[in-house]
């Protein structure tokens, strides 16, 4: 029975339906808060980027301290992220082979080590260009076990049905720490460099101290891989001959290389266009990262993505790109960055949540190694492209570059997926508060190709989900 404006009663369920989705879609947005290892994870995780991000501000500034030049800047961004693209896959293959908190505590500490030696140089004035080379390329090489390790340990923290929350919630994590790092390192970058390498250091305790509390025994580990030969061409033909999985890491490439290089661009634009230093920076980024915030949290809320969400997220986000890059005034820049940020979370968390929960457990690892390279591994080639452009063609051809391939790739692979998504099958019935036309993937861990082996995940998270809630 349809119903009308003179049918009350008929009606009544309607919006019954709409403030119970509403409710429904509160829960869903902090859903894996509720698991206590999680939430050690995203607050020390929380602490330990908004570090991050005031070293990203220092280092970004030392380097045009040391050079003038915008070409440099893309270099030394580049040298921290090409071992990433050199042996991103041998770190992937690592992590599904070992227990990866373990692997965590390792890079972690090295991580926050190499910001001491940062410091330590800064302070005593001894840094020079070749050093803060050497000390990229390290902290690179420690990022090629780290990364593939802490993206696959989000899928063991929580239950499979609150996996997509917890990844697009550790993007939001993220983003936070961007607001708060950025802004607190433009802010100390013009009062001296050296503070913002030593708080770093210091904020990689608050990531050790978390993994150090987790409890094991409410971990969701996927079945270790045995060594054997030939597995990384095992983890490329996979992704190979998954539609669902290329696609994507393809439009992730594309936009990983050429439009996440705002490390290079806002401080070319901060510096060269509105004639700002670091603080104006800070600003910038800050504000990049409560629309990102905003778009995290919006996205948490979610269910699962669809292919077509993820091009329109593309084709959005290169749009924002454009018109920062053209914007005439500061107040006007800012106002675009919002949407930039905002473009960026929801195409970077939809990314990795179509990542996960399309790949089979026992080459999570290795997936998301790929997601690495094609997000953070591509940066040797992009940063210096985009930091040359910069430099020889104005700042603002700095972000066009990366605006344009971002909106052309979402339109080039929304007939693709959109087909893939059909071809996926029917979504399954919407719970309460979620509409009926919005598509979600299925798992494979759930259900998988008769060609490839069947996970233990699902028999394991059905014991797991059960103990867990008893303690």
């Amino acid at each position: 029975m349809t119903a009308t404006k003179e049918d009350p009663v008929s009606a009544a369920p309607a919006a019954g339906t709409a403030s119970a989705g509403t409710a429904s879609a509160g829960r869903r947005m902090a859903a894996s808060l509720r698991h206590r290892n999680y939430r050690l994870f995203f607050f020390g995780q929380l602490v330990s980027v908004i570090g991050t991000w005031m070293q990203t501000v220092a280092q970004s500034f030392l380097v045009l301290d040391l050079t003038h030049s915008g070409t440099q800047l893309g270099l030394t961004t580049a040298a921290r992220f090409l071992p990433i693209l050199l042996f991103g896959q041998a770190g992937g293959l690592f992590a599904d082979r070992r227990d990866k908190r373990r692997i965590l505590l390792v890079t972690q500490t090295a991580s926050g080590l190499l910001a001491g030696v940062f410091a330590v140089l800064t302070g005593t004035h001894d840094i020079r260009l070749w050093i803060v080379y050497v000390l990229a390329i390290a902290l690179g090489f420690v990022n090629v076990f780290d990364n593939p390790a802490r993206q696959a340990f989000i899928s063991e923290m929580v239950p499979t049905e609150d996996l997509a929350n917890a990844v697009t919630l550790n993007s939001v994590a993220m983003n936070m720490a961007r607001v708060f790092g950025a802004a607190i390192g433009g802010v100390l970058a013009a009062i001296g460099l050296t503070l913002c390498f030593a708080l770093n250091a210091v904020s990689f305790g608050a990531v050790l101290l978390s993994l150090a509390l987790m409890s094991t025994a409410a971990l969701y580990p996927a079945r270790p891989v045995k060594k054997q030969p030939g597995q990384i061409r095992a983890g490329l033909r996979y992704v190979r001959s998954e539609p669902a999985l290329l696609v994507p890491l393809i439009m992730i490439a594309v936009v990983g290389t050429l439009a996440w290089e705002f490390q290079v661009s806002l401080p070319l634009m901060a510096t060269h266009v509105f004639g700002g230093g670091a603080a104006a920076y800070g600003v910038m980024a800050s504000v990049m990262g409560v629309g990102a915030v905003v778009g995290g949290l919006v996205s948490a809320a979610r269910a699962r993505p669809s292919g077509r969400a993820l091009c329109l997220a593309s084709i959005g986000w290169g749009i924002a790109i454009c018109v920062a890059a053209v914007a005439p005034s500061l107040p006007l820049e800012l106002a675009a960055l919002l949407f930039v940020g905002y473009g960026s979370i929801t195409f970077n968390s939809m990314a990795k949540t179509v990542l996960q929960l399309t790949a089979a457990p026992e080459m999570r690892g290795r997936v998301m190694a790929l997601w690495g390279l094609a997000w953070l591994g591509s940066t040797p080639i992009g940063g210096p492209i985009v930091g040359w452009v910069g430099q020889e063609a104005g700042a603002r051809w700095s972000l066009v570059v990366g605006g344009l391939p971002t909106l052309v790739i979402g339109l080039l692979a929304l007939p693709v997926l959109v087909k893939i998504d059909r071809r996926r099958g029917i979504s399954p019935p919407a719970p309460a508060g979620r509409p009926g036309w919005l598509p979600s993937f299925r798992l494979n861990v759930r259900v998988a190709p008769s060609d490839q082996p069947v996970s233990a995940r699902p028999v394991e998270t059905s014991e797991a989900n059960t103990t867990t809630e008893l303690r």
